[in-house]
C-alpha cells in the first residue's frame, strides 16, 4: 500500500506566493492612490508653470500620480519627481530660470531628479532647510551658476547627490561632512577651486566620490584613507599638488583610483597597495611622480588597466609574470630601464615608448606593443646610442652598445665638421628669420586694417600676443545672424544638440534646404580663444576626416556661430547603441564590420595630425561624441577646439578640458 504524501510542502508554497502578491498588491495600491493633498496638488501646478513643464509630461487634467510622468506617489503623497530629459513649453524656452520655489510643500519629498533640464540660475540656499527628508538630488548638466550652498550640509537623509557638469565655482563646502548616510558624490566637471575639505573623509558610507574636472588645489588629505566602502575614486584633471599619503592603503574596497593629469609629485608609498586588493583601475598619468614603482602594484590580480606615463618614475621591471588577462599597460615616457621581462606576459595592449629600456624584444611579449624611443636592439626610433650611453651611465651602469664598437679617431673630426656646418646653417636660418620679421612688421598696419580681432590662442597651440589680428575672411562663408536665426527657428530648445564644452551645439536647415550643425559660443560664459583655435585650425588644416565647416557668423560681440555641415549619422556615441524602430525599444548594436571601419577612420584622421602636419598636432579631446559619422558611416572628426601642437608647453593648463582618458576609463569597467 502506497504511503500519501504529505501536503504540507505544497501548502507552504502555495502561502508564500499569496503573501508575496499581498504585499505586491499592496506597494501598487500605495503607488496608484489618487494624490489626497490639495496643497500639493496646487504645488505641482506652480512647478508645472514655473518650470515650463508641457502638457504631454504632466496633463493638467490627470491625476499626478498615475499619469503625470517622473511623480511617484505614497500613499497619496508625493515621494519623488523626476524631470530628466524634460523639454520646456515655448514661453518656459524663452525665459528658463532655477524657479523651484513650490518643492517644499512636498513634506515627503525624497528624490529630486532634474538632471539635463535646463535651470540656469543659482542653487537657493533653502534647498538644505527645506527639503530635509532629500535622500536623491540629482542636477547634473542643469547649466547651474554660483557656488554650492553650505547648507545642501544640513540634508543628511541624503545617499546621493549629483551635481556635475554645471558651472559651479568657489570651494567644496566643509558642512559636506554632515552627510554621513552619502554614498555618491559627483561634482565633477565644473570650476571649482581650493583643497578637498578633510571632513569628507567622515563619510563612512561614501562609495563613489567623483571631483574631476575642477581645478581644486593643495595636497591629497590623509583622511581620505579611512573612506573603507569607497569603490570608484576620480580626482583626475585637478590641480593636486604634494605627494600621496600612505593612508590611502586604507582604501580597501576600492576598484577605481584616478588621479592623473594633476601636479602631484614624489615617490609612492611602498605600502600603498598593501590592502587595496580589488583595484581593476590605475591612472596615475601627467603628474610628477617620482623614484621606483611599489611592487605590490605590478601584481595586483585583477588589475584591467595601468596607466603611469608621464612621469619621472624610475628602475627595473619585475621579472616575474602577472596573472592579468586582457590588461592594458601604459608606462610610456617614464625613465624605465633595463631589459624587458616577463611581467609583460601578463597584458595585451602595452606602451613603453620614451624610456630606456635595452635589449632584445622577448617574444612573449606579442605585437601590441609600441616601443619607440627606447634603447632596443633591432627596433626603429629609438634613441641615439650616445644618449642612451650617457643615461645609464649616470647611474654607475654600462650600455651594451648592440655589440658596436665606441666612436673615436676620424670620427670625431667628423663630428666637429658637422657641428661646424650645423651652427652656420643655424647661423644663416637665424638671419633670414630676423629679415622675414621686419618685413612682417612693416606690412602689419595694412593687414591689421582687413583682419578681425583674434582670441588668444591659435591651432598650434601657442598662444597668440593680445592684439594679434588674424583674418579669418577667406575660412568658408560669412553667414548672417539672421539666417541663422531663421535656420534653428531663433535657435528653438527643440534643435538642441547638446550643451557641448565649446558651446551649445543646434540643427539647422540653411536656405536651399541644406542641414547645418551650428555652434553657439557664449563668450560671456565660456573662454574667449574658443572660436578664433578652431577657426585657425580649418584656416591651416584641410583634410576629409575632419567635420567640413561651412562658415561662421561673428557679427555679434558676445556671441560668435560656427556652421558645420550636418553628420546623418551624429556621432559613435549615439551610433553605438540605438533603438530600432520597433516598439519593444530594443537596443541595435553597430556591426563588427562598421565598427573597424569607424576605427580605421578615426586612426587615419589622427595619424594625419601627428605625423602630416608641421609641427605635429594632438587632437587632446578624442571621445565617442567626437567622433562623428556621415550618411555611409564615414568618420569625420569634431571637437577641434583642444587640437594644439606636440609637446605644447601650455599642455597642463589645456588637459583639465580633456576628455578622452575620462571617457576610456570610466567605460573600461562598465
Amino acid at each position: 500500500m502506497k504511503k500519501r504524501r504529505s501536503g504540507a510542502p505544497l501548502l507552504f508554497l502555495l502561502l508564500l506566493v499569496l503573501l508575496l502578491f499581498s504585499e505586491l498588491t499592496i506597494q501598487q495600491q500605495q503607488q496608484q492612490q489618487p494624490l489626497s493633498s490639495p496643497a500639493e496638488f496646487v504645488a505641482l501646478l506652480r512647478l508645472r508653470s514655473s518650470l515650463g513643464i508641457r502638457s504631454r509630461e504632466w496633463p493638467i487634467k490627470a491625476d499626478p500620480c498615475s499619469l503625470w510622468q517622473g511623480v511617484k506617489c505614497e500613499n497619496g503623497s508625493v515621494a519623488g519627481i523626476n524631470i530628466s530629459g524634460f523639454r520646456r513649453t515655448r514661453v518656459g524656452r524663452e525665459n528658463p530660470q532655477f524657479s523651484v520655489d513650490a518643492l517644499p510643500n512636498f513634506t515627503l519629498l525624497t528624490s529630486f531628479n532634474a538632471s539635463s533640464f535646463s535651470l540656469p540660475g543659482q542653487i537657493p540656499n533653502w534647498f538644505g532647510q527645506r527639503l530635509g527628508s532629500l535622500q536623491v538630488l540629482d542636477l547634473r548638466s542643469c547649466g547651474i551658476i554660483g557656488i554650492v550652498p553650505p547648507s545642501l550640509g544640513n540634508l543628511t537623509n541624503l545617499t546621493s547627490l549629483y551635481l556635475a557638469d554645471n558651472r559651479l565655482n568657489g570651494s567644496i563646502p566643509s558642512s559636506f561632512a554632515s552627510l554621513k548616510n552619502l554614498s555618491t558624490l559627483d561634482i565633477s566637471s565644473n570650476s571649482l577651486s581650493g583643497p578637498i575639505p578633510p571632513g569628507i573623509g567622515n563619510l563612512s558610507g561614501l562609495q563613489h566620490l567623483n571631483l574631476s574636472g575642477n581645478k581644486l588645489s593643495g595636497s591629497l588629505p590623509g583622511q581620505l584613507g579611512d573612506l573603507g566602502n569607497l569603490v570608484n575614486l576620480d580626482l583626475s584633471f585637478n590641480d593636486l599638488s604634494g605627494s600621496v599619503p600612505s593612508n590611502l592603503r586604507g582604501l580597501r574596497s576600492l576598484q577605481r583610483m584616478l588621479l592623473g593629469n594633476n601636479l602631484l609629485s614624489g615617490p609612492l608609498p611602498d605600502d600603498l597597495f598593501s590592502n587595496i586588493g580589488q583595484l581593476q583601475v590605475v591612472v596615475l598619468r601627467n603628474n610628477s611622480f617620482s623614484g621606483s614603482v611599489p611592487g605590490l602594484l605590478w601584481s595586483v590580480p585583477g588589475l584591467v588597466l595601468l596607466d603611469i606615463s608621464s612621469n619621472n618614475f624610475t628602475g627595473l621591471l619585475p621579472d616575474t609574470g602577472s596573472n592579468h588577462t586582457a590588461a592594458v599597460l601604459n608606462i610610456s615616457q617614464n625613465m624605465f630601464y633595463g631589459n624587458l621581462t616577463q611581467l609583460l606576459k601578463g597584458f595585451s595592449l602595452i606602451d613603453l615608448s620614451e624610456n630606456y629600456f635595452e635589449g632584445k624584444i622577448p617574444d612573449l611579449a606579442g605585437t601590441n606593443l609600441s616601443l619607440g624611443n627606447n634603447c632596443l636592439q633591432n627596433v626603429s626610433d629609438q634613441r641615439t646610442a650616445g644618449e642612451c650611453t650617457s643615461f645609464y651611465a649616470e647611474r654607475g651602469l654600462v650600455f651594451d652598445n648592440f655589440g658596436q664598437p665606441p666612436e673615436t679617431g676620424k670620427k670625431s673630426n667628423r663630428k666637429l665638421i658637422i657641428l661646424v656646418g650645423v651652427l652656420g646653417g643655424l647661423g644663416l636660418v637665424a638671419f633670414l628669420s630676423l629679415a622675414l620679421l621686419f618685413i612682417c612688421i612693416r606690412k602689419r598696419g595694412s593687414t591689421n586694417q582687413r583682419a578681425v580681432v583674434a582670441g588668444p590662442a591659435s591651432a598650434s597651440g601657442t598662444p597668440l600676443p593680445s592684439g594679434t589680428s588674424v583674418d579669418f575672411s577667406n575660412i568658408g562663408d560669412a553667414y548672417t545672424y539672421q539666417q541663422l536665426l531663421q535656420a534653428t527657428n531663433e535657435f528653438n530648445d527643440s534643435n538642441l544638440i547638446k550643451h557641448g564644452h565649446s558651446g551649445d551645439l543646434f540643427r539647422g536647415i540653411l536656405d536651399g534646404g541644406i542641414p547645418v550643425v551650428i555652434k553657439k559660443v557664449d563668450l560671456r560664459s565660456i573662454r574667449k580663444e574658443v572660436y578664433p583655435v578652431e577657426l585657425d585650425f580649418f584656416s591651416k588644416v584641410s583634410h576629409g576626416r575632419f567635420v567640413p565647416f561651412l562658415g561662421h557668423c561673428l557679427e555679434s560681440e558676445n556671441e560668435k556661430f560656427l556652421v558645420y555641415k550636418y553628420m546623418p549619422n551624429e556621432d559613435l556615441a549615439s551610433s553605438l547603441f540605438r533603438k530600432t524602430s520597433s516598439e519593444d525599444d530594443t537596443l541595435q548594436s553597430l556591426d563588427w564590420i562598421k565598427r573597424l571601419k569607424i576605427a580605421v577612420g578615426a586612426a587615419e584622421g589622427l595619424s594625419y595630425l601627428h605625423h602630416e602636419c608641421s609641427p605635429p598636432l594632438v587632437h587632446r579631446d578624442v571621445q565617442a561624441s567626437s567622433i562623428l559619422l556621415d550618411d555611409k558611416y564615414e568618420v569625420r572628426l569634431g571637437s577641434l577646439t583642444e587640437v594644439s601642437a606636440q609637446g605644447d608647453t601650455h599642455q597642463s593648463r589645456i588637459s583639465r578640458l580633456l576628455r578622452l582618458q575620462q571617457f576610456f576609463y570610466s567605460k573600461l569597467c562598465i
